[in-house]
């Protein structure tokens, strides 16, 4: 069974760092698209930023040069490094992967979360 697990959360003052990690692992043919999602009370589920196999990134407007999203294809690994945070940053931030399975099966994984929490 494939799974994503994150790893790297925490409780930060405002302007200071944090770095995210996921693993996913299981039985994979390969992985596409890899991202951070973040979800804070009483608000949807938002997209924050992407990495594609060839390297492409995307950032949602609030994160643009605070986020840098990266991954290491050989270890199945996709980072986020936060800087220069703000207490709006406060959510639960989930890992993504487009999953490829053997038979060209594919699906979107989600991770349980990692808590991040920016005091003012």
């Amino acid at each position: 069974q494939v799974q994503l697990v994150e790893s790297g959360g925490g409780l930060v003052q405002a302007g200071g760092s944090l770095r995210l990690s996921c693993v996913a692992s299981g039985n994979i043919a390969s992985i596409g698209a890899m991202g951070w999602y973040r979800q804070a009370p009483g608000l949807q589920r938002e997209l924050v930023a992407q990495i594609t196999t060839g390297a492409s990134t995307h950032y949602i407007d609030s994160v643009q040069g605070r986020f840098t999203v990266s991954r290491d294809n050989a270890k199945n690994m996709v980072y986020l490094q936060m800087n220069s945070l703000k207490p709006e940053d406060t959510a639960i931030y989930y890992c993504s992967a487009d999953i490829y399975y053997s038979g060209n099966f594919y699906e979107v994984l989600f991770g349980r979360g990692t808590q991040v929490t920016v005091s003012s």
